[in-house]
């Protein structure tokens, strides 16, 4: 029975092929999907378009619109340009049926949905994204229920750390009101909402590592048939994204220890001001120190305070300066990975350069030889002429 499927929202392309730095060497087919939000690249070798033709025919008991290429027992697409980009074509076209087809069978089977990485959205935009809606909520809720399936889509994973950093988002917005209220209620209100959703952001963290070492899995799937692999660039990109975001939230939790302090510091320097106060009202608004009025004692005058400082005692200006140091010390470690690759690829053009100069001369040495046999050549063509 042909069921008919909505228009797709994934354009698929495959532009570019590699070989594989491996020994015997293999062509890579780059395939670039662009979605409604973002976009990725997905890399495979023919024999995982094999692989997956067969278990698209086994779970969809039909053939694709487009027969996959086939093999070659003659050419090889490592050593032959013109076969390679043949196969590439191919394979686009076969990709690009299955994508654009009004029957869709095959783009709503596991396995399409697996080999190209795709999260259930984008194959069935209601049903999947009520879906993952849900699974997004379940996990937010509560993500430590054993009942609650790990995150092992990337979609999920994505929606899942937006919301975490919305949550980051509230926290600092809570600090922020909290630092501008007068009464002692709203302050504590807007302290309570900055924990609440500081400590959501924590498990959620963890929640995402977790979800993490799923979706970095190398070579078979797992038992569970939904759990898709992240490339090696991706994966870093997201680690790289959550070491941010905790760093973030380790932040604001010192922020918000701090203001903590500095609001204890606050009372007791305004109860010990009002003592002094009531004091020198009792000796005619002056102290006792030589019938002289005692100055108030000024806060910390370092240079010209910024909005980052101002707000914080001496131990918070410190523990900031610690973060920005080690900020800048992990900036200065990336330069210098940069510079060593920059380096390392200076010294492969160099070493290339040197080759294509002793090709060169080897080349010109040839022609001169070739030169001087022409002209022997000449002269005695002129002598029997």
């Amino acid at each position: 029975m042909t069921t008919t499927a909505m228009a797709p929202t994934v354009e698929i392309a495959i532009p570019t092929t590699s070989l594989s730095p491996t020994s015997p060497p293999h062509t890579v087919y780059h395939i670039t999907l662009r979605l409604p939000l973002r976009s990725f690249t997905v890399s495979k070798r023919y024999s995982d378009f094999a692989s997956f033709h067969k278990t698209l025919i086994s779970q969809t008991n039909a053939e694709p619109p487009v027969p996959l290429p086939g093999k070659s027992w003659f050419s090889k697409t490592t050593s032959n340009d013109s076969f390679r980009e043949e196969r590439r074509i191919g394979l686009e076209d076969y990709l690009r049926a299955i994508n654009e087809s009004s029957d869709g069978r095959w783009r709503t089977s596991p396995a399409w949905r697996a080999f190209l990485n795709l999260p259930s959205a984008a194959a069935s935009a209601s049903t999947s994204a009520a879906s993952s809606s849900t699974r997004l909520h379940a996990a937010i809720t509560d993500p430590g229920n054993a009942s609650n399936a790990p995150i092992t889509d990337p979609t999920l994973w994505l929606d899942y750390f937006r919301d975490l950093k919305a949550h980051l988002h509230d926290a600092r917005l809570a600090l922020s009101r909290r630092d501008q209220e007068t009464t002692p209620q709203k302050q504590h209100e807007s302290s309570a909402q900055a924990k609440s959703s500081l400590v959501r952001a924590g498990s959620m963290i963890s929640t995402l590592e977790e979800g993490l070492k799923n979706l970095g899995g190398r070579g078979t799937q797992s038992k569970n048939s939904s759990t898709t692999s992240l490339g090696d660039g991706e994966l870093r990109r997201r680690k790289d994204l959550l070491i941010n975001a905790r760093k973030e939230k380790d932040g604001l939790e010192d922020l918000s220890h701090a203001m903590a302090t500095k609001s204890k510091l606050d009372h007791a320097v305004a109860s010990i001001q009002d003592k002094e106060a009531l004091m020198n009202v009792g000796n005619g608004d002056f102290g006792i120190n030589n019938g002289r009025r005692t100055p108030a004692k000024s806060g910390r005058v370092l240079g010209k305070e910024t909005e980052r400082t101002r707000e914080l005692d001496n131990e918070g200006v410190l523990q900031l300066q610690k973060q920005m140091m080690q900020h800048q010390d992990a900036s200065v470690e990336e330069l210098m990975k940069i510079v060593i690759r920059q380096r390392e690829l200076g010294t492969a053009i160099h070493e290339e350069l040197n080759v294509q100069n002793e090709l060169l001369k080897m080349a010109d040495e040839d022609t001169d030889r070739l030169k001087s046999k022409l002209d022997v050549g000449k002269k005695r063509i002129g002598k029997i002429s």
